[in-house]
């Protein structure tokens, strides 16, 4: 049959069909697709998937920049410490009778001043904070952000990308930070102006690439939230069911003067009002981005929980949103006449109702079930106890309740 299907072939459709013939003799079967020597590879695939656009490749620092102090004067400090350090007998004291303590603050303080800028840069970059927020952008973080949520006797701080559910972050969170921030080690200016955005880039209902506003204060004097001008009034995180997490970003930027951004301005009833809270970060940083400069960061996350059934009625006048997902029913193949080496009971609970199927467990589990001793013990070692004269699909069916497997742990 393969002589009589080649020389049925001539000139270019023999060269051309000659992996297609080879495939057919050797395996008994046409060749689905392209040949080998003409698709593409798996990796040349995956390159074509992962490409990235040339503009967004290159990362542009819209932040101040680092510099970095000079290396004699860092080994000079850093003598000048060790020497303090080493003419200190307490300390040797406290060392050699290990009771020698390491302030955590101390630590931290330092940290924040050193590599920790860079360190919560790397955390925005996994969570897509600076992606979602300035595209090809992104900036260090130079001044740290203090930021927590009171509720109660509980508080709830805020640091990069830990969880806070809607219920611990429904009141204002209270801000701070250190105002005298000045990146060229110039004299300390007297009056400077701040900007604090909280938005969230996840969770706008109609516009994908849009964001809503949480929080806008605007002008804050020499660091004092409390005495800047509320554009945004403060709106807690609403995620809906169903929706997983969301990320609620903190942004501060440092202005070169005081501003007017009366633009963004909401209040009255239009606080409560989502369409009104629709944001960008984006647009907003590039109508503004010579006269302020992002020098903060911090964020969290929040999904849903139980208070939002009442929020949505009460304070947003709206029908509570719950997302699902809509599974496709099972494929079921047709009936066999003589479904061979299959149990019959599993087979014949393939093509029965499921609720009774599990009606029936649970009146099996429960006709075990002791009002009020409860459930039987299981056995200790179920492996070790046999299974005699009973057919094969009950042996399976024993052995599944003793150890817990199948719809019988599930029920």
């Amino acid at each position: 049959m393969a002589s009589r299907i080649i020389q049925s072939l001539s000139g270019e459709n023999l060269l051309r069909k000659s992996s297609t013939i080879q495939c057919f003799v050797r395996h008994g079967h046409r060749l689905r697709g392209k040949p080998p020597g003409v698709a593409r590879t798996l990796d040349q695939r995956l390159a074509e998937e992962r490409a990235v656009d040339p503009e967004l490749a290159q990362k542009i620092n819209i932040g101040f920049p680092h510099l970095k102090p000079a290396r004699s004067a860092q080994l000079k400090e850093r003598l000048a410490h060790l020497k303090a350090q080493r003419s200190n007998p307490e300390l040797e004291k406290a060392s050699r009778a290990k009771t020698l303590t390491v302030d955590p603050e101390l630590v931290k303080r330092d940290w924040l001043k050193t590599s920790g800028p860079f360190h919560i840069k790397r955390l925005a970059e996994h969570y897509g904070v600076f992606e979602h927020l300035y595209g090809s952008a992104y900036f260090v973080p130079r001044v740290p952000l203090q930021i927590t949520f009171n509720n109660g006797d509980v508080a709830s701080p805020v640091y990069y990308g830990n969880v806070l559910k809607p219920s611990e972050a429904s009141v204002e969170p209270t801000v701070q930070f250190d105002a005298s921030f000045n990146y060229k080690g110039e004299a300390k200016v007297e009056d400077t102006w701040w900007t604090l955005v909280l938005t969230n880039p996840d969770g706008h209902f109609s516009e994908e690439d849009k964001e809503y506003c949480h929080w806008f204060v605007a002008n804050i004097p020499n660091g004092q939230v409390e005495r800047g001008e509320k554009i945004i009034p403060y709106l807690q995180p609403i995620p809906p069911k169903g929706t997983g997490f969301h990320r609620h970003v903190f942004v501060l930027y440092k202005q070169e003067k005081k501003l007017d951004l009366s633009e963004y301005k909401i209040d009255g009833d239009k606080t409560t009002d989502l369409a009104a809270r629709t944001f960008k970060t984006l647009d907003f940083y590039r109508k503004y981005q010579d006269e302020m400069t992002p020098a903060g960061l911090a964020f969290f996350q929040s999904d849903w929980d139980k208070s939002l059934i009442n929020f949505y009625r009460d304070v947003l006048k709206m029908k509570h949103p719950v997302y699902e997902y809509d599974f496709p029913a099972p494929y079921i193949r047709d009936q066999e006449w003589f479904p061979l080496r299959k149990p019959f009971n599993l087979y014949m609970d393939k093509y029965r109702d499921p609720l009774q199927i599990n009606k029936e467990y649970l009146s099996r589990k429960l006709a075990k079930t002791h009002p009020f001793d409860g459930p039987e013990a299981p056995l200790r070692f179920p492996n070790a106890h046999p299974v005699r004269d009973v057919p094969s699909w009950l042996r399976s069916e024993i052995k599944k309740d003793r150890r817990g497997w199948g719809r019988i742990n599930d029920i």
